[in-house]
């Protein structure tokens, strides 16, 4: 019998807060299917519902048994594909999601702790997007919407799944969307070679601002 292919798991959202469109939905269908490092990416578009998202996430984790998963937000306003450090514990909506639901200083997961910092090498991805000529940043927070909350429940969930590698990365507006802004190509090979920097690298970098120490 031919072993399973080992997957990675690649989630977007779907458009929210008037939008038409949300990058990450469509780099997710552009890898959808694809082999990255000799994996398969499996890739899941999330609705954008506080607890829904959850609840398709974990759907995946269990059907995929991934390696390495990493889940993309769309951040407009940032210039740079920006890997996150770290998730915490509270949904704090300033707008309502897709079900018009707007939390309010509440736990993603009651009785978990404070925060969760990002298992990906998110020095390295920085380093090597800049070396491509990607604009690239490590960002200190992911927010209190929807992205940060299935970040943190994403990564509660894993908490005990060393070997899986896993976090969230946001990317800026498509041109379409308005400036700052990246073309959906550049976008797209950024989280390829993110997957590929993640699969190879168990150590992060000690890096500041790019440069090597």
């Amino acid at each position: 019998m031919k072993p399973a292919t080992a997957k990675i798991l690649l989630t977007g959202f779907e458009p929210f807060g008037g939008d038409s469109v949300n990058p990450t939905a469509e780099i997710v269908g552009r890898l959808h299917g694809t082999s990255i490092g000799g994996h398969e990416v499996v890739g899941v578009v999330l609705p954008c519902v506080f607890g829904e998202a959850v609840v398709r996430l974990k759907t995946a984790l269990r059907r995929t048994a991934p390696r390495l998963v990493i889940c993309l937000g769309q951040a407009g306003g940032r210039a740079e594909i920006t890997p996150e450090r770290v998730a915490i514990n509270v949904d704090d909506a300033r707008i309502p999601d897709n079900a018009g639901r707007q939390p309010v200083d509440v736990p993603v997961v009651r009785g978990g702790p404070t925060a969760y910092w990002s298992t990906l090498p998110v020095k390295a991805i920085v380093t090597a997007l800049r070396q491509r000529g990607i604009p690239a940043a490590v960002s200190q927070t992911a927010g209190t919407f929807v992205c940060n909350h299935v970040f943190y429940a994403l990564m509660h969930r894993l908490r005990r799944r060393r070997a899986v590698q896993a976090g969230f990365i946001h990317v800026p507006w498509l041109p379409a969307q308005g400036k700052p802004a990246l073309p959906l190509a550049k976008m797209t090979k950024a989280i390829a070679l993110a997957a590929e920097v993640a699969l190879r690298t168990r150590t992060d970098l000690k890096t500041t601002d790019g440069r090597l120490h």
